[in-house]
């Protein structure tokens, strides 16, 4: 049996297409995407035919975010994973940096690093069968793909509460939230590919004009979770975990909103140290650059996969995809239990040569690849 193309790419005049092609496994990113989407995104930053970028996901998701499988199996293999994290959080970088117009066509799941393929595009575009969340603290793990960066500049404190929570957004939320820029109806999408198709240019206006000839204005419903945020603000921003959950336990009492008893539920299951790391890692995303969150990210991914502060994040795999018992065994379990001293160590500098390799010099922005690093001769 011929061995899947996890990624198609098509050249149609000066428009290149990437299809993310594993529909059965809802376009999971996993090693061997990750290595071909960083090929061909500098092949054609680099080629002067290529004008536009269109990324798209076949079947039914976009993409559901990392291959947890792979960590899970490299749970006994000291930096089994450290090779695909260091290129996808390097690509990440590029994504956000991109030299040409990049238009991400989005139906059906986009979470985690899934959506990193979404949200910092030029033209992220968005359908009502669109969902989109964040669920990385409950299994353990932290808010990475560069989202650290991303939330933490919502308005407010939506960035702490999409990233403790696992919220889902819809299409419409997600273009209110400033996370998307456009609407269409599912069935307008493809008529809006072949339009940018014809169009055959990079030029920003005409590939705005294009998608704003189907797009739909965006109507959020009473119950959005946007229309919280004077709850949200208030709860979330206090200084830790504890006080956040006793604060939105409080609000929860009151007439109106019943809608918090659910999400208090979720968090209440979460992972301990991932809800702490998370905060965390948001909070201080605010201060710092793009290149200063992935760098963060990057500790954090190895440090958590090291499991030097816990085993959380397989364990949360584990429940979540592998037994499917959704009963994770939290260690340390209880919030006050986590290791304040362990914490800080997972966020601390690691030396300059086994730091993510952000390349600073535009000149030579396709460099500090995984190839070039130190890891690469380990």
């Amino acid at each position: 049996m011929a061995e899947e193309e996890v990624v198609l790419t098509e050249e149609k005049g000066h428009v290149r297409f990437i299809t993310l092609n594993q529909p059965r496994k809802l376009n999971v990113i996993s090693p061997k995407v990750v290595y071909l989407l960083a090929q061909n995104l500098e092949n054609w930053e680099k080629d002067e035919e290529a004008k536009l970028l269109i990324i798209k996901g076949a079947g039914r998701a976009f993409s559901a975010g990392g291959d947890l499988k792979v960590f899970y199996d490299g749970r006994n293999s000291k930096d089994y994973c450290l090779q695909v994290v260091y290129r996808y959080y390097w690509l990440c970088y590029h994504i956000h940096t991109y030299k040409k117009p990049q238009v991400a066509l989005v139906h059906g799941i986009a979470m985690g690093g899934g959506a990193t393929l979404m949200v910092p595009m030029k033209f992220s575009v968005v359908t009502e069968k669109t969902v989109f969340a964040m669920p990385e603290a409950s299994i353990g793990f932290h808010t990475d793909c560069s989202f650290s960066y991303i939330l933490s500049r919502l308005p407010g404190r939506l960035g702490e509460y999409f990233a403790l929570t696992g919220a889902r957004l819809s299409g419409a939320e997600l273009v209110a939230a400033g996370l998307a820029t456009h609407l269409v109806p599912l069935d307008k999408l493809l008529e809006l590919e072949n339009r940018l198709v014809s169009l055959n240019s990079g030029d920003e206006s005409a590939v705005k004009a294009a998608i704003e000839e189907f797009s739909i204005d965006v109507q959020i419903s009473q119950e959005s979770v946007l229309h919280k945020r004077e709850v949200i603000d208030e709860c979330f921003s206090k200084d830790s975990v504890e006080e956040i959950l006793e604060s939105f336990e409080a609000e929860s009492r009151k007439e109106g909103n019943e809608w918090i008893v659910p999400v208090l539920k979720g968090l209440k299951r979460s992972s301990p140290t991932g809800l702490k790391i998370t905060l965390k890692s948001i909070r201080d995303g605010r201060k710092q650059t793009l290149s200063e969150c992935l760098k963060k990210e990057f500790r954090l991914t190895i440090n958590l996969l090291r499991a030097i502060i816990s085993g959380d994040v397989f364990e949360g795999i584990r429940a979540l995809t592998i037994d499917k018992d959704n009963s994770p065994k939290w260690d340390p379990l209880t919030l006050g239990e986590v290791d304040s001293k362990k914490l800080d160590l997972v966020f601390e500098p690691f030396e300059e040569a086994l730091e993510l390799n952000i390349p600073e010099n535009e000149e030579q922005r396709w460099t500090g690849k995984y190839e070039d690093s130190v890891y690469a001769g380990k």
